[in-house]
Formats: C-alpha cells, structure tokens, sequence
C-alpha cells in the first residue's frame, strides 16, 4: 500500500537524498529552547544576540514609569541642579505628551506619572552629598550594591 506524498515533501524526500541538508550549520546539535516555559524566549535570545534591551520594546507609557522609578539616583552623574532640573523637565513634558495621544479601544490607557522637580532635585542634592561625604572605599562599594528605590503598587495610587 503506497502512502501519498505531498509536493513539499517529495520535494523535502529528494533533497535529502541528494544530500542538500549535508553539512548545515549546527547539525547534530540539539535544538535549545524547546523546554523553556517562556514563549517568547525566542524572541528575548535575538534581542540579546543584537545587543538590545527588552526594555526598549515597552510602550512609551511604561518606559516613563521605568525612567521615572531610577531617579534620582540615575541622576547623580549630572553636575550643576540646572541640568538635572533641565532633564526632569523633559521628563515631565514627555509625560504630558503622551497623556494627549488619543486613546483607542475601551481600555482605559497606563499613565505615566509627573516628577516634582524641586522634590528630586533635593533628592539628588542629598544623595550627591552622601556620595561626596562617604569614603572612597564604601563609595567603590556602592557602585556594586545599587539599592533600587521601592517599588509602588499599582492599587496605591497618589
């Protein structure tokens, strides 16, 4: 009794019999990620392999959250109060931007929220004195150990 056999895979059977699948790149090797949970660890493996951060791929909403949540010590590289008052009002007008988007759909938007400036900025000036009074060796230390600020639960808004 013959089986019948597709146009893919006669064309699948002769080159094999060929040879054509001789020699390819990582023959013999298993495939990986075929038993991770994660179905989207193919994608995360490519934006590794490129060099890109999964952050970058966040809605603009939720990348001002995350930008929001590393001040003030994402600042602390910045100089003189006018330049770090100079980034968080950015900040704050890209927020404000994206709160103008029109909304699509019956889900209510995330919204990103605003920075008091001279509350950060005070902030920065104290985190920068600490940095400044602390000794070198517990300074080299704190680049090692950053403490992320605390995280904010969604149902405690204000």
């Amino acid at each position: 009794m013959q089986r019948y056999e597709s146009w893919v895979e006669k064309q699948i059977r002769e080159a094999t019999e060929r040879g054509d699948f001789d020699d390819l790149p990582g023959a013999g090797r298993p495939l990986t990620g075929l038993d991770d949970p994660d179905p989207d660890w193919w994608a995360k493996r490519k934006m590794a392999a490129e060099g890109l951060d999964t952050a970058d791929v966040l809605p603009p909403a939720l990348q001002l959250r995350r930008e929001r949540a590393g001040y003030p010590e994402s600042l602390l590289d910045l100089t003189s109060e006018d330049a770090v008052r100079a980034v968080l009002r950015d900040y704050n007008a890209r927020v404000v931007d994206e709160r103008r988007r029109p909304v699509v759909g019956p889900i209510p938007p995330v919204l990103a929220p605003t920075v008091d400036v001279d509350e950060v900025v005070g902030q920065w000036r104290e985190l920068r004195d600490r940095r400044a009074a602390a000794p070198p060796e517990v300074t080299e230390g704190a680049a090692e150990r950053v403490v992320p600020a605390p995280r904010r639960r969604w149902w405690r808004r204000g």
